[in-house]
């Protein structure tokens, strides 16, 4: 059986799907410095002749995020120097300091929840408690930046809090440290330690891990989770995998994970242009066989949908919610060795599920991401997903002696729990899980072919409010030239557009085109009844009768 402890090797790692190429980059840059020489033209010329001296760091930064839009890429992104630590901890979830999560309430800092294992854990700070004075100095009126400016530093270094507490202040001195976040979550945290509970079911021995995000060793913690569940011991009979609202992350992590439950086939496979094939495939010696159900959404990303659709094409879960992302991107990132410490972070390919489909979204075609399997496509309202996701975030608090939200809850009863958790497809999932395990086979709990009808509806509605955004916009701007035609001067006249009469029916006509010289490039088929508009963009003017413009 594969070792529980899952080691990713250093020259593997991959930052939100992102393979770091070291910390320095050796361009191997064609010869074609004329690409350069309009670029250098104007920036001497608005550099020595600009009415102010200008920003060069600004226009650095500009040039080069002018050359990534165009990429029409939101996944390629330019992160300036300054910028570096922030990227950092976004991606691998480290950073140093005290370890809590923390809000700013009316005006006051106000300690969410200390982290698990965390300096603030260990100090004694509790949820709810109030941040009156840091190192001495007041901290009202404090904002969340300034105060993470304040609390992270280097390792070893000591911070002193004022803690407001049940009208009682206090100082309270904390040594910063590395801090890890913890990606991996169950159903409810227990004891003083705020340790999770990965038990959903005890009846049905149905477990639940949630992943927030695949930062670097979420593969081991799933794993540990699998052993406190007695997965290796075939105690665990089903298991709910929760992938939903998961941006991503490292890559590798996802395969490791994968790798755990499966003991052959491919994983996922990535492909670009000036990158070869790779192919990540299970190994054997998985975990023992059981049901499992993979929690999907909207929001569930990256290797998220590497991890689920590797599971559901390799026929060893389902998946159930609502379509995935459909972020199918490798992410490349660089230092530029001439940027003072600037980062590229860019695309360099594709994924690919074991089937061979990209899971990239794209507007030229229907399908992307992971889709639930058919008859477990379970959508949630707004509504729905904002009072889950409020529960949740309060089972995230670690409180006191181990107390949890004011109601008392039964967690060793499922429904209690289910009804606590008020979250329609974890519900969902724990319906098809007792129905698999009673009959051997997979129920459908909704409508077969509601997948695709349900996903065309979905991106139907959303093409719609965009429509409707652009179409009020339409009318600001036509306000605004009415406004501004009534302030003209009577004397001028109001520009031309019309390219013909407007009651003229083109539609089935022809239109020619010719080069500069007078020779026919080509002729058209005027096949919809929009084409004077589109022309009014294109850059064309009318030619009167007589050849004048």
């Amino acid at each position: 059986m594969k070792t529980w402890r899952i080691v990713v090797q250093a020259s593997l790692l991959c930052i939100l799907a992102v393979a770091v190429c070291g910390s320095t980059l050796t361009l191997n840059a064609r010869n074609d410095y004329s690409f350069f020489d309009p670029l250098i033209d104007v920036k001497h010329v608005l550099s020595m002749q600009y009415v102010v001296e200008p920003d060069e760091k600004a226009m650095q930064a500009g040039a080069i995020n002018g050359m990534i839009e165009t990429l029409d890429d939101p996944y390629t992104v330019y992160v300036p120097a300054p910028d570096r630590n922030t990227f950092t901890k976004s991606l691998t979830g480290e950073y140093v300091g005290i370890g809590s999560q923390i809000v700013v309430q009316e005006g006051w800092l106000t300690i969410v929840t200390p982290l698990d294992d965390s300096p603030s854990l260990r100090a004694g700070l509790e949820a709810d408690d109030r941040v009156v004075a840091i190192d001495g100095e007041d901290a009202y009126g404090i904002t969340s930046d300034e105060a993470v400016d304040r609390l992270t530093g280097e390792a070893g270094t000591d911070v002193v809090l004022t803690i407001e507490r049940a009208g009682e202040k206090f100082d309270v001195t904390i040594t910063r440290a590395a801090i890890k976040t913890v990606p991996v979550k169950g159903v409810h945290r227990q004891g003083a330690d705020g340790q999770w509970e990965f038990m959903l079911d005890a009846e049905h021995s149905i477990g639940y891990i949630r992943i927030a995000q695949f930062t670097p060793g979420v593969a081991q913690m799933v794993a540990e989770a699998l052993d406190q569940l007695g997965a290796a011991g075939g105690e665990l009979k089903g298991l709910i995998l929760d992938v939903r609202w998961d941006p991503g992350g490292v890559l590798q992590e996802a395969i490791a994970i994968a790798d755990l439950f499966l003991d052959e086939g491919v994983i996922v496979s990535t492909r670009g242009r000036a990158r070869r094939e790779e192919v990540a495939r299970a190994t054997p010696d998985s975990i023992p066989d059981f049901p499992m159900v993979v929690l999907i959404n909207e929001q569930s990303a990256s290797a998220s949908e590497v991890l689920a659709g590797a599971l559901v094409e390799n026929d060893r879960a389902i998946a159930l919610g609502t379509r995935s992302v459909g972020k199918g991107s490798v992410q490349g990132v660089i230092t530029l060795p001439h940027a003072d410490g600037a980062q590229l972070k860019f695309t360099e390919g594709r994924y690919y599920l074991p089937s061979g489909r990209s899971l990239q979204r794209s507007d030229e075609n229907a399908a992307w991401g992971v889709d639930p399997n058919p008859g477990f496509f379970v959508p949630m309202t707004r509504e729905e997903a904002v009072a889950a996701a409020r529960v949740r975030q309060a089972e995230d608090v670690i409180r006191a002696g181990g107390e949890g939200e004011a109601e008392a809850v039964d967690w060793s009863d499922a429904d209690a729990v289910l009804e606590r958790l008020d979250d329609v497809q974890m519900t969902a999932a724990v319906r098809a899980l007792r129905a698999r395990l009673a009959s051997g086979e997979w129920e459908p709990i909704g409508d077969p072919d509601a997948t695709a009808s349900g996903v065309s509806l979905a991106e139907l509605q959303r093409a719609e409010r965009t429509r409707e955004v652009l179409l009020r916009e339409l009318e600001r701007v036509s306000r605004q030239i009415d406004t501004l035609a009534q302030a003209a001067p009577e004397s001028e006249e109001p520009a031309e557009f019309d390219l013909w009469d407007d009651e003229l029916t083109v539609e089935g006509g022809r239109i020619k085109v010719y080069d500069a010289d007078g020779n026919e490039v080509t002729e058209l088929k005027i096949t919809g009844p929009n084409i004077e508009r589109w022309l009014m963009d294109a850059g064309v003017e009318r030619i009167d009768d007589s050849g004048d413009r």
